[in-house]
């Protein structure tokens, strides 16, 4: 029987067009705009001014604290101006455009298509060489990644978890990342038990993608410590939480991290930029981006450079289709709208969806039945309702006590709703309300 977490969860359509759609790269663009916040944290510093010339990989942004990850240029050209834009998120902030001038890469990247299997550096350097090489989560997160290698003293680390899962609807960027670059992955997660010091590593996979799941399951027969697990197709079988369930059965307490239970989980997208950082001394600055939409006329899978305006993607997929409604940074059931086609292409963008008008428009909103269907569906064992409720009539200290900072905001709950209520919309409001309120509390 095919493991899975044992509360909630949903069964949304997964429309996985491109899914034999092979990763495609897609040409350098004619300018890029570069934001220096691309990660969880402090903003990084820009190094570097208006008219400085720059190579494709080197630094131009560093990290500021901690919690905090270096910015690299995508291409080689001048800077046309540092100044502010709006994300694909739809918040301000700092970015640096470049206009683009031919390809030249810093000479430290080893550009050789030839897989390093060897890894010669150390716990500490791999560490390093990931903070240097600006590498974040890639499953969506973006949280620095040698903060999570970095176990803290007090802290045991005894399993590393690798998230395949891509249980989004529409997306495929994982899934053909392992069928293309399955070795380089396990390299990547090899390297990344040894910063740990942990001897095992579990690769989850949904089994809706049979051809990873035999793939890595072969791949791995020669590797140390690393086992490959089919898991049941359940939405949100990606999260954190749910995947240490499902694959070791442990349970994460709320409001602490899976450190607590002795896990540690990084994507299958980290695990190839590990590789490339540490092996290959590239810096993350370019990913695989799946865009796709029903009415697409050439759908697929990118390797872009980041900073690439998404209308670029969009045209080398075909066009924006006269029905479409709205374009969505990330999947549907956790993406976001973006405001226009010239957002830049950022490191936590798996992909772009081109929803048809017909499915893209808001149902009438109707009053709660008092169904359940929303409680059911929490893989957290949330209210759903009522954590809106309490947003809705600003009762945030009730809000808090009830767990809404648990929400990982996965959409299930109006996923599901019969009255098509706009649930996360504002348990969204509410838990950045109660975060705030909580750091106000903290500072007193």
């Amino acid at each position: 029987m095919l493991k899975t977490f044992p509360a909630g969860g949903v069964h949304p359509p997964e429309n996985k067009i491109t899914a034999e759609n092979a990763i495609q790269v897609l040409s350098v663009p004619e300018s890029v705009t570069i934001p220096v916040s691309q990660h969880i944290g402090a903003p990084a510093s820009p190094l570097v001014n208006k008219g400085d010339y720059v190579k494709t990989g080197q630094l131009i942004a560093e990290s500021k604290g901690f919690v905090s990850t270096n910015i690299h240029s995508s291409v080689s050209g001048k800077v046309s101006k540092i100044d502010q834009i709006v994300d694909g998120t739809g918040f301000k902030q700092t970015a640096i455009f470049i206009d683009v001038s031919g390809d030249e890469w810093v000479d430290s990247i080893d550009r050789s298509d030839q897989i390093i299997s060897d890894i010669r550096l150390s716990a500490e350097e791999i560490i390093s060489r990931c903070h240097e090489s600006g590498i974040v989560g890639l499953g969506g997160a973006t949280f620095p990644s040698h903060v999570k290698l970095n176990v803290p003293s007090g802290k045991k680390c005894d399993v590393l978890i690798i998230n395949g899962v891509e249980c989004e609807p529409y997306l495929t960027s994982d899934h053909r990342l392992m069928l293309e670059k399955g070795e380089e992955i396990l390299i990547g997660v090899a390297a990344m038990m040894k910063a740990l010091r942990v001897e095992k590593a579990l690769v989850g996979i949904e089994n809706n993608k049979p051809d990873a799941v035999s793939h890595i399951k072969k791949l791995a027969k020669g590797m140390n410590g690393i086992t490959v697990h089919a898991l049941k197709v359940k939405y949100p079988q990606g999260a954190e939480k749910q995947l240490i369930k499902a694959l070791i059965n442990r349970e994460v307490p709320s409001g602490r991290l899976p450190l607590d239970v002795g896990a540690v989980v990084h994507n299958v997208g980290t695990a190839f930029a590990v590789y490339e950082a540490v092996q290959k001394n590239k810096p993350l600055f370019e990913r695989v981006v799946t865009v796709t939409g029903k009415s697409l006329l050439k759908p697929g899978n990118f390797l872009v450079r980041i900073g690439t305006p998404l209308i670029k993607l969009i045209e080398a997929a075909g066009g924006v289709p006269e029905d479409t409604g709205k374009i969505v940074n990330g999947g549907p059931m956790m993406g976001k709208a973006v405001i226009n086609t010239e957002v830049p292409v950022v490191k936590g963008m798996s992909g772009i969806i081109l929803l048809p008008g017909n499915e893209s428009v808001r149902k009438e909103i109707a009053p709660c039945i008092r169904c359940a269907k929303c409680i059911a569906a929490c893989a957290l064992n949330l209210e759903p309702y009522l954590l809106m409720t309490l947003s809705e009539k600003g009762l945030f200290e009730r809000a808090e006590k009830e767990r809404i900072t648990d929400c990982m905001e996965c959409g299930s709950c109006s996923y599901t709703c019969p009255a098509y209520r706009p649930l996360l919309d504002y348990i969204r409001l509410g838990k950045s309300a109660v975060i705030k309120m909580v750091r106000e509390r903290n500072l007193k």
